[in-house]
């Protein structure tokens, strides 16, 4: 055990003086490149086997009734190899400068503090309550009342003999119900938008001496909101006409049991969540149309997505024969490729089913067309749009999960990295000052950073993979107002994952539908500047003093735009 420890220190002491960039003679330099990169193969195969040896063992042992290796997490922050983030490699460090807080903060009352006389000596003069250079003589205390507000309401009634009808007097606005607008609108808030459970909300409400069912609550948060459906219905089609380009992401869901997915779609002025039963590109799609049923029709512009599919052309052939340029609903589709394409295997299907979509969904004048989808690089979201734009910080996450065994192997890929966030800051700079021959240079350093080759094999594969997606990590030189990250949606997708953790999943259809609209609604009213407390509130008083979200929306969308160069000249 010792002479292998030995041996063990030997190799790891021989391996940190290894550098093969420094080996002068090409052929000798070549060949130690090759046992370097064996060896780092080696080592991840090792890694992957012991992985998979070990859930045997487990295996073996449950069969046996005994239990496995236990599955202890280590601590976290524990070095490079964990921590895949690139926060502090892609930002610039900026000096901190702590602004004043009472600016903001709006004062309720006035209470005057009073010294106690008879601790005053005789000749004390009083001052005032200005404010001093040294001393603060005017402080100002953040608080909150919270306690029941409980009414009775006394109902004028009256009686014409004349019309032979009795007529009462309605409640105020927003006090239908057991409980009254400042309840309800506490629990949306506290529920949707401080991710508190129905049960600790229940336990809450008691406190402070509130009496309501776990039924009424559960029907508080999910029926009769209308008026927030509507409104979610608004800011959804606003936010698509607000910008020619959008991000999107996926997360997983739960209902019922059963996996589903959430789409985010989202700018910077609005934010859509909306849960389809599978990750498709047709439930992307329905996503993009605000839809639940697509519509499909066949034209020359269908087979040329069909050639792209690889679709063998005795299929496409058959479908020419089929009605042309006309809307198909799904039922109507299937039929008659249940029809006509007898033995069309069930990806093909698929294939024709989402081209046809495809090109429906651009012939479409009902919904705008999106011009560019920011995402990452999953399949379901290649040719939907006519641009797709990748995200440079999902991209650098490809590289920091490398975790090379050999030294210099670690030097070279931390010096590539250092290399790629200067290369990304600089698109950064571009973004703020575009022009033609800037952006000629940042192609050439492109493929300066990911063409040349470093020795260490599976970051030279990683930068060719790269490299391969130049013309969607460089749109951002066409157009400038992208974004180089999808973080909005990537984050918008985290709280819906931490929701997820809190309630694990949703029971009915109408219960995802209200975690989609009111988490909707949560996520544009603070992108907006709106509290969602008081918006729930004015929106159950009808007092209508929050505009409607997607007039907001259309408002800045037309001071900011964000598609000027999608704009003709």
């Amino acid at each position: 055990m010792t002479q292998q420890s030995s041996a063990g220190n030997l190799v790891s002491e021989l391996l940190q003086t290894i550098d093969s960039r420094e080996i002068a003679d090409e052929s000798i330099r070549r060949t130690v490149e090759i046992l370097l990169n064996l060896i780092e193969q080696q080592q991840v195969e090792i890694k992957k086997l012991r992985e998979e040896n070990q859930k045997l063992r487990d295996e073996n042992n449950r069969l046996k009734g005994e239990q496995g290796k236990p599955n202890i997490k280590g601590n976290k922050n524990i070095g490079f190899k964990n921590n895949h983030s690139s926060e502090k490699e892609r930002k610039t460090p900026t000096e901190h400068n702590k602004r004043s807080k009472n600016k903001t903060i709006k004062v309720d009352r006035q209470e005057i503090v009073t010294y106690p006389k008879e601790k005053l000596p005789p000749d004390a003069e009083f001052k005032g309550y200005v404010r001093g250079a040294s001393r603060r003589e005017e402080v100002i205390v953040q608080d909150i009342l919270l306690k029941p507000d409980n009414v009775l309401f006394r109902k004028q009634k009256y009686y014409s003999p004349q019309t032979g009808k009795t007529y009462l007097a309605p409640l105020p606005f927003g006090y239908d119900g057991e409980f009254g607008p400042g309840i309800k609108a506490l629990v949306i808030s506290l529920y949707y938008g401080g991710n508190m459970t129905q049960g600790k909300l229940l336990e809450f409400l008691s406190d402070i001496g509130i009496s309501m069912s776990a039924g009424y609550l559960s029907n508080l948060l999910i029926k009769n909101q209308e008026v927030f459906v509507a409104e979610y219905q608004e800011v959804y089609s606003q936010g698509l006409v607000s910008s020619p380009w959008q991000h999107f992401d996926q997360t997983g869901a739960r209902v019922a049991g059963v996996n589903h997915t959430t789409n985010v779609i989202c700018n910077p002025l609005y934010t859509i969540y909306q849960t389809t039963r599978n990750k498709d590109r047709l439930s992307v799609l329905k996503v993009l149309q605000n839809t639940t049923e697509l519509e499909f029709i066949l034209n020359s512009f269908t087979y040329e997505l069909l050639e792209t599919f690889n679709i063998p052309i005795k299929w496409i052939n058959q479908l020419k024969l089929l009605p042309q340029e006309t809307v198909f609903t799904e039922i109507e589709l299937n039929g008659l490729l249940n029809e006509y394409l007898v033995k069309l295997n069930p990806q093909s299907r698929t294939r024709i089913q989402e081209a046809a979509a495809i090109v429906f969904y651009h012939q479409q004048s009902t919904i705008p067309v999106i011009k560019t989808l920011l995402c990452d690089d999953a399949p379901q979201f290649k040719l939907l749009t006519s641009d797709l734009a990748l995200c440079w910080v999902h991209e650098g996450r490809h590289y920091k999960k490398l975790s090379p065994f050999i030294p210099c192997h670690q030097k070279i890929l931390d010096n590539f990295l250092e290399k790629f966030w200067i290369y990304y800051r600089k698109l950064l700079a571009y973004r703020d000052s575009p022009n033609p021959d800037r952006a000629s240079e940042l192609r050439l350093d492109f493929w300066i950073l990911f063409a040349s080759e470093t020795g260490y094999e599976q970051l030279d594969e990683r930068k060719r993979l790269t490299a391969a997606k130049a013309e969607e990590l460089l749109l951002v030189l066409e157009h400038p107002e992208l974004p180089l990250h999808n973080n909005p949606a990537e984050l918008a997708a985290r709280t819906m994952v931490q929701r997820r953790k809190i309630s694990y999943a949703t029971q009915t259809e109408l219960g995802t539908k209200a975690w989609d609209i009111f988490m909707s609604l949560v996520a544009t009213t603070r992108k907006l500047g709106i509290s969602f407390f008081e918006y729930i509130r004015d929106r159950i008083l009808q007092l209508d003093d929050i505009p409607c979200l997607s007039n907001i929306i259309l408002e800045l969308s037309s001071s900011n735009p964000f598609g000027y160069s999608w704009l003709p000249e």
